[in-house]
């Protein structure tokens, strides 16, 4: 029976980058997903895509990610937040010596890259595709069994499979959710006008829509993602829209700020919703990613709250296994609870409150939202601490995130 340091479950952004951060460590972990990686990296497999905040973005950089996506990210230099077409605008702008605040990345792209620095990581295995058929957890340790009739060993399991994950449910760990009732619709656009680095979060009763740069393309063309949300009832009617309808309809709600648009991919779609687990741990057991919490794409820190909590772990198994304990101590467990636990509560609730607030329909509602974000633009000390969060710098930081080897 193969033996590891650490089992992991899932091999999405967060589960492929908790591996590589382990391994550049030392730590002997190993990635189970069903997924067919060949397939995952296909051209058109995943046509969305992630801001990355500049805190993670050191991490991936640290363990040797960054390099790989040379070129590849377009910085996000400014985030404008308004209400509607108003020009009342909360703009986040950071001093020109603190660097963007985050990178835009094509999801192909980053599953890309961390494919091949899993694949050249020292001292971690990849077994894809390949589903667990039995998984069990005892103070002495983990084994899972394989679908293939292998079985393997390990100190600590991971729980990295997403929103539905099943090691989290077999856990009993009780999970507070709900829907928004709306769904997100994914496109990349061409567009007329260059977007000069800035993602703008414009919010609609019907729900935000955001637009991120991505770099131009291969012919020179303007590029960006859409986040497009829209109510549950009219998605379907929306979808089913001919490109040139569609086209026009997104131009009306930008306010042709970025010029005649086109697109560029084919739509997809998801529904939003809620989730956040009472705990992340339990024996020998500890969740990350949307495992852990799920939260609406409003603020654009899913995959962010995954990192951190990457960053959080790896330094806590790090510095145990240094003094000798087990990675699947109990008293390493708790430090990860208590260190990952408020922080993101804080942002999934700060995220809810955003959604709900700005979804308040009538006029009262909006002037005192307008009212509000002119507020915040005029007062530093608050914009400068959604700045930190925006960037994924606010806590106690893991070293990784400060862009430490541990």
């Amino acid at each position: 029976m193969d033996r590891y340091d650490v089992i992991i479950l899932g091999g999405g952004l967060v589960g492929l980058t908790l591996g590589i951060a382990l391994a550049k460590h030392q730590i002997r972990a190993v990635v189970i997903d069903p997924a067919d990686p060949a397939k995952q990296l296909a051209a058109g497999f995943d046509g969305r895509a992630s801001a990355v905040a500049s805190a993670p973005w050191r991490m991936l950089e640290t363990i040797g990610v960054g390099a790989l996506l040379e070129g590849r990210g377009c910085p996000i230099e400014t985030i404008r937040v308004q209400d509607g077409l108003s020009p009342e605008a909360l703009l986040f702008e950071p001093a020109a010596d603190d660097g963007a605040l985050g990178l835009m990345f094509e999801n192909r792209d980053l599953r890309t890259a961390l494919d091949a620095a899993a694949r050249a990581a020292e001292g971690l295995t990849l077994l894809r595709p390949c589903r667990p058929v039995d998984v069990r957890r005892d103070l002495d340790g983990v084994t899972v069994t394989l679908d293939d009739g292998r079985a393997i060993a390990g100190a600590l399991l991971i729980g990295a499979e997403g929103r539905q994950s099943p090691t989290r449910e077999a856990a009993g760990i009780t999970v507070a959710r709900w829907s928004y009732d709306h769904v997100a619709m994914i496109a990349s656009i061409a567009h007329e006008k260059p977007h000069g680095n800035i993602a703008y979060e414009i919010f609609y009763p019907a729900g935000p829509f955001a637009i991120l740069p991505l770099i131009d393309g291969a012919d020179g063309g303007h590029r960006s993602a859409l986040v497009w949300t829209v109510d549950q009832k009219d998605a379907p009617a929306m979808l089913g829209l001919p490109d040139r309808a569609y086209q026009a309809e997104a131009e009306k709600r930008m306010g042709g700020i970025l010029g005649a648009v086109r697109m560029t991919s084919p739509r997809s779609s998801y529904p939003l919703g809620f989730h956040h687990a009472a705990r992340i741990t339990d024996t020998r057991l500890a969740l990350v990613g949307d495992a852990a919490h799920g939260i609406h794409p409003i603020a654009g820190q899913g995959v962010n709250l995954g990192y951190r909590d990457v960053a959080a772990l790896t330094e806590v198994l790090v510095e145990g296994m240094r003094l000798g304990l087990d990675p699947g101590d109990a008293q390493l467990l708790a430090r990860y609870q208590r260190w990952r636990s408020l922080d993101s509560f804080m942002v999934a609730a700060s995220t809810d409150g955003l959604t709900r607030l700005f979804g308040i329909p009538g006029r009262p509602a909006r002037a005192i939202r307008r009212f509000g974000l002119g507020m915040v633009q005029r007062l530093g000390p608050l914009k400068n601490r959604f700045m930190a969060e925006a960037r994924g710098e606010t806590g106690k930081l893991p070293k990784l995130l400060e862009g430490l080897r541990i």
